[in-house]
């Protein structure tokens, strides 16, 4: 008896020293993923941290080392150092004293004397290189070209602003580090990639999340073809409470490479199974042949693409790691988010039922895929479906109407307007996204 309960003290010492060891999701650590917004938004870079990632901007390589153990939305500017070495240096913001008056007054100057003959610049370009060589900073390089410019005062301030906005982007490069989570890994893939993710927009997705009221200790059933975008805000929202299922039709569960993004923490990864919609709707009571079949494909299953790697928003030349090798008794294995769900889950399931139901499938139908995943939520549960078009979700809005199988049918357009706000200037985007897909939801009920 004593050495069976000093054997469970030191599991729950060796336990909460597991606790302890959770990097602070404030910072960005070595080996977490991140996310390096250049220049405000005009590139946005998914990259995992170490101390050999290079980070390429412009025609130039950059160590992401100085960005280990910084705090998630610190800026960083490309800085010269000697004999022109360029590296990447945090900069402190510096508060700016706010004006009363937010009209801008330009004492009547404008543009219109203002000839572009590329010829008001009287800096050349090796001049330029020699100030790089030399190892001046962005900012004065910026100063001398505003001193060199013989229309710079002769333009009003807004044309001012734009000039050293673009001069900015090109010589002193700014670098916004932040944080993966489910809103700016969706607008990341979004602006550049939204194929991926079904062009998911982000408010389409808090829809989907609200619809299906996801709260801590749900066990949300998941169809999710869009690369894991769906699992991991659901994981997000649990925050370590409950499960996320991801179910599918088939022998091999779809990829979720998308959840890695999140830095999740064990506790949240183990949260995240999957099982096939046979598995979840066969009888519970099964013959032993349908128990070896059974077996035979969950053993099919257990590959989770192991070996795949996390999408990149650009290509993988851009945010390249070079890490030390490891001999593999040192690496200590973490659970991998996604694994087999347990036959006592599952089971669990059978019996009462998923509190909600998030499906996400762009080249599925959905009423094909709604008819036989409904059935597996408990009565009074609510689901949201998402598709890219209109017509899919009235035929399976139709469908479950004539089948009784739903209550409080609504099919939802988002809609998303983004507003410039700056003084005297303050107006919606010139360019924003006029579609968002469509969101079917409802309250699952008996048929009986």
């Amino acid at each position: 008896m004593e050495h069976s309960e000093d054997q469970a003290m030191s599991e729950n010492q060796n336990n909460n020293n597991n606790k302890a060891q959770d990097p602070n999701p404030r910072f960005a650590n070595e080996g977490c993923s991140v996310l390096l917004d250049v220049n405000d938004g005009d590139r946005l870079v998914f990259a995992r941290l170490s101390s050999g990632a290079i980070f390429k901007i412009g025609n130039k390589n950059y160590s992401l080392k100085p960005l280990i153990g910084a705090p998630f939305g610190s800026l960083f500017q490309v800085e010269s150092g000697e004999e022109g070495s360029s590296f990447l240096s945090r900069i402190l913001p510096i508060k700016k004293e706010s004006s009363s008056v937010n009209v801008i007054d330009d004492d009547g100057r404008d543009n219109r004397e203002l000839i572009d003959n590329n010829e008001s610049q009287n800096l050349t370009v090796e001049e330029i290189e020699a100030m790089r060589r030399e190892g001046a900073k962005g900012e004065e390089i910026i100063e001398a070209l505003i001193a060199n410019s013989s229309t710079f005062d002769k333009k009003f301030q807004l044309s001012q602003e734009k000039y050293l906005l673009k001069k900015q982007k090109k010589y002193a490069p700014k670098v916004l580090l932040r944080r993966p989570f489910a809103r700016s890994i969706c607008e990341a893939y979004f602006k550049k990639y939204p194929a991926r993710i079904g062009f998911i927009r982000v408010d389409a997705l808090s829809l989907l999340l609200t619809m299906a009221n996801v709260t801590a200790y749900s066990d949300v059933l998941v169809v999710d073809l869009v690369g894991g975008l769906i699992t991991g805000a659901v994981a997000e929202r649990l925050g370590g409470t409950g499960y996320v299922c991801n179910t599918y039709k088939g022998n091999s569960p779809p990829s979720v490479d998308m959840v890695r993004m999140f830095n999740f923490t064990d506790k949240v990864k183990e949260r995240i199974v999957h099982a096939s919609i046979n598995e979840l709707s066969s009888p519970k009571n099964a013959s032993p042949e349908e128990n070896n079949q059974q077996g035979g494909v969950c053993k099919s299953e257990i590959n989770i693409n192991e070996s795949s790697t996390s999408d990149m928003v650009e290509d993988v030349a851009e945010a390249r790691v070079v890490d030390d090798v490891v001999t593999e008794s040192k690496i200590t294995k973490s659970p991998q988010p996604g694994a087999k769900a347990s036959k006592e889950a599952v089971e669990m399931w059978k019996e009462n039922g998923f509190s909600s139901l998030i499906m996400a499938a762009q080249d599925q139908d959905p009423w094909t895929l709604a008819k036989e995943v409904l059935p597996l939520l408990s009565y009074s549960a609510p689901f949201a479906i998402y598709h890219q078009y209109l017509q899919p979700l009235a035929t399976c809005m139709h469908n479950l109407q004539q089948g009784k199988m739903a209550i409080n049918l609504q099919i939802t357009e988002p809609w998303l307007r983004e507003y410039q706000v700056l003084p005297s200037r303050s107006h919606p985007h010139m360019q924003m996204s006029s579609f968002g897909g469509y969101v079917l939801s409802g309250i699952r009920i008996s048929t009986t």
